[in-house]
């Protein structure tokens, strides 16, 4: 296995990972096109036909101009070496049919099962049927678990929605989408258009809104650290892990929703230029929330006041639930269920984006097919292909194309991976208790970013995570400043 030029590589061998569990040698050799890239690139993105793409001295002169770059499990990483184009001729066309009859029976049999668990609840889970306190506590936490995932797969369908994979209809997406985020509490608009700017700019340092790490300097400047330091330091104690996962599982979304906690903040740099002295955080000016974020332009204004209006009809009924069948109940009832949903939608975006071998990628290096690439798919059993909706199985593929209905992502998933070939990335070993596995994992070894100690050229703009556990490929020792 490869390790990083100029020092030894001290890691646990069985942290060395191929993720792409489902690549041929066949899909390896495939011929495919250099890195093209959308008009969402920043830069513009040479593009060359098929006919020389793979050739030994093609990928030769683009290792040189790399150097060696190592993920954090210590395999050697190479950047993705096909189009756009590429992607979407691989796909068969029946799979980006959308049918508005098919994604609104999915919303009406999760509704159903939302009231089926309902009513089996509060009719058979009485002291009358069941006398003992703890059974009634155990069954109502099952009722809450149940009642969390049947959700998240109606959150999922509006995730849908807001990606215009509903229907052919936008009217239709839209309002199916705004009438069911809002009853989760989520601002539908605001999220979709934040969402939108996410899978435009995915692993862009400066551009991304979602799980976006920190570099090097500004780990080092949060912990109090010179930057040279951080290698010196200790390892962070597992009960710190552990808290740092229940924090962010617990309240993630809704510190998201209202502080942009782990999207980017360099505001007064993007497009629509509204960040002038806007940062994230409490106080900040960036949130899900205001017309007046850094998020949106002056265009979304409406939009983002109608997804107010749905959280305050919401929040209202919710008042009035409350009053006339008491918090108790309605804690039961709604909020636990609410805070499993709240769980999922965070667990399931950090494990889609935030992997030892996935990359991240400064400004000069990103482009939309290489953001894209640096997604990973993941298993989780009959709960993620039947509840969730494939959401997890198929990430990869949604960010490639994300207007493919769910029902169809499976077939095109298995199209691109032909064309991805070496640079698809799995995780599906020991499905469901994988992905639980891959949570913990994911906080040990996943710190920070950091150009490869071997990087060159271009190369020095393609970050891999690190940690200060002394797990997987050690981050670079750097010397001190001289005084």
């Amino acid at each position: 296995m490869p390790s990083t030029t100029g020092r030894a590589t001290r890691q646990n061998p069985a942290l060395r990972r191929t993720m792409t569990s489902t690549t041929t040698e066949s899909d390896m050799s495939s011929p495919s096109t250099r890195i093209g890239s959308p008009i969402d690139s920043p830069r513009a993105s040479a593009s060359s036909t098929s006919l020389s793409s793979m050739s030994s001295l093609d990928e030769k002169d683009a290792k040189t101009s790399h150097g060696k770059l190592i993920d954090t499990y210590g395999n050697e990483f190479q950047i993705p070496d096909y189009t756009i184009k590429d992607i979407h001729d691989a796909i068969p066309k029946h799979c980006f049919n959308r049918s508005a009859v098919t994604s609104l029976y999915y919303v009406f049999r999760d509704i159903a099962l939302v009231s089926a668990n309902f009513y089996l609840a509060n009719k058979y889970v009485t002291p009358e049927i069941i006398p003992s306190m703890p059974a009634r506590v155990v069954l109502w936490g099952l009722y809450a678990f149940m009642q969390g995932l049947f959700c998240t797969g109606l959150w999922v369908l509006a995730h849908e929605c807001g990606h215009q994979a509903f229907s052919n209809s936008k009217i239709l997406n839209d309002t199916v989408g705004w009438i069911v985020h809002s009853a989760l509490l989520v601002p539908y608009f605001s999220w979709k258009i934040s969402h939108g700017k996410h899978h435009k700019a995915t692993g862009h340092m400066e551009r991304d809104m979602v799980f976006l790490p920190r570099t090097r300097d500004q780990q080092a400047t949060r912990m109090g650290k010179l930057v040279h330091e951080l290698t010196e330091l200790g390892e962070e104690t597992p009960i710190v892990t552990l808290l740092h996962l229940i924090g962010q599982q617990l309240i993630g979304w809704p510190n998201y929703l209202m502080t942009n906690v782990t999207g980017h903040n360099f505001h007064e740099r993007q497009r629509e230029g509204r960040g002038k002295g806007k940062h994230n955080g409490f106080g900040g000016g960036v949130n899900h929330f205001s017309p007046n974020s850094p998020l949106y332009e002056a265009k979304d204004a409406k939009l983002i006041l109608l997804s107010d209006v749905g959280i305050a009809i919401t929040a209202t009924v919710l008042f009035f639930l409350c009053k006339t069948y008491g918090t108790s109940n309605m804690m039961v009832w709604y909020f636990l269920p609410y805070l499993w949903v709240n769980h999922w939608l965070v667990a399931i975006t950090f494990l889609q984006h935030t992997d030892p071998s996935l990359p991240h990628y400064a400004a000069e290096s990103w482009t939309y097919v290489r953001g894209a690439a640096a997604t990973i798919d993941r298993e989780f059993g009959f709960i993620g292909r039947n509840l969730l909706h494939g959401i997890i199985e198929t990430h990869v593929l949604h960010h490639y194309v994300s207007t493919i209905p769910f029902y169809n992502a499976d077939e095109a998933s298995d199209a691109i991976k032909k064309v991805m070939g070496r640079h698809y990335r799995s995780d599906v070993k020991d499905g469901s208790i994988g992905f639980l596995k891959a949570m913990w994992r994911s906080a040990r070894m996943c710190q920070w970013v950091e150009p490869s100690e071997g990087a060159q050229g271009e190369g020095k703009g393609v970050l891999f995570f690190r940690n200060r556990n002394n797990i997987g490929t050690q981050a670079t020792k750097m010397a001190a400043p001289a005084s």
